[in-house]
């Protein structure tokens, strides 16, 4: 089978690998019909999050079941289904307590050895681990491109918004408007929550926020801080979320956030960061952190997919063939593109 694999950094490429094949009875093996590549990707390609050459990344997908062990109970050869970005066993200490994302035998799809040595998603057939908790049937409603984020970056955004607590009237800042920094967004403005604030530098990802209801900031242009303030009776908003991963976004998130308020930091951290924890202290906030968790989430969030309550339609910008995953990731690289799709 063809898949993209990881080289060095900003070098990937499609190459032949062999056709993965059950080794466990709560396994499967899916078909790949679409793929998406994610801005936690790009941190593989910039060689921030470590990788062994060869490996396969991606962990976004949609496909068919082709194989199925016979512990696999809630899917079956046939069904076209999504897959969660991590997979979770759903009886260990954490998964009881419904933080499948802290699971004591959780795996990343293409992430390399730090999170699991497991093979990603960027390829003709991917094997799936402990598939009735990682796989879900995809109703026949619901379109590849659509189905592809609940299992990562709908999920993801989901997450930020309930992590921070946000409830109907509520006002929340959103500090970057990559897919997930999106969908934080409609969420947030689809669970009842206004003002919502969506702060950045691309004008074409401020106008999509803008046409789901949110009021854009220019970050550089405007003052994010004066801005929130003003229509905020100068409290500074509920709920801030840091969907970039740098430490002057987690800043500015801090600093958007009223007294007593959350900021939840849910872009990707490989690094040291300062934090100004004199400003969390002295404004009694609740900081939040860590990828997602999407197991817990994936059900709901289908769910409003298919209702249309959630549409991520417009953040799909680019289809690409697999062939062509060089160059889909130099294009996403520069920001010319908020999602791509991959299809083999």
């Amino acid at each position: 089978m063809r898949a993209v694999t990881f080289q060095a950094p900003l070098e990937i490429r499609v190459d032949e690998r062999p056709d993965p094949v059950l080794g466990g009875r709560d396994e499967a093996v899916v078909s790949i019909e679409a793929s998406g590549i994610c801005g936690s990707d790009l941190h593989i390609y910039h060689g921030r999050v470590k990788m062994e050459p060869g490996f396969t990344i991606g962990h976004e997908f949609v496909g068919t079941v082709i194989a199925a062990g016979d512990d696999v109970s809630r899917v079956e050869v046939g069904d076209r289904v999504l897959g969660c970005y991590h997979s979770a066993c759903g009886t260990c200490f954490f998964c009881l307590r419904g933080v499948y994302h802290k699971c004591d035998r959780m795996r990343v799809f293409g992430h390399g050895e730090l999170l699991g040595s497991l093979q990603g998603t960027q390829a003709e057939q991917t094997l799936v681990p402990m598939a009735n908790m990682t796989l879900r049937r995809v109703p026949d409603s619901v379109p590849d491109d659509v189905a592809l984020f609940a299992g990562d970056v709908m999920g993801t955004g989901y997450h930020a918004i309930a992590e921070g607590g946000v409830m109907p009237g509520d006002s929340v800042a959103v500090v970057g408007l990559g897919p997930v920094g999106l969908c934080a967004v409609q969420v947030a403005i689809a669970g009842g929550a206004g003002p919502v604030f969506a702060i950045d530098s691309v004008p074409a990802r401020l106008d999509v926020a803008r046409s789901f209801g949110a009021t854009p900031i220019h970050l550089t242009e405007e003052s994010p801080r004066d801005a929130v303030r003003a229509s905020t009776g100068r409290r500074g908003v509920d709920a801030s979320i840091d969907a970039v991963g740098h430490p002057d976004d987690l800043d500015l998130a801090i600093r958007l956030a009223r007294k007593a308020g959350t900021v939840v930091a849910i872009g990707v951290y490989a690094e040291r960061c300062q934090v100004h924890m004199g400003l969390v202290w002295i404004k009694a906030l609740t900081l939040k952190s860590g990828h997602a968790n999407v197991i817990g989430h994936v059900d709901r969030v289908l769910g409003m997919l298919a209702a249309g309550t959630l549409d991520p339609t417009p953040l799909v910008t680019h289809h690409l063939p697999l062939d062509d995953a060089a160059q889909a990731y130099e294009i996403y690289d520069r920001r010319e593109a908020l999602k791509i799709v991959l299809t083999p």
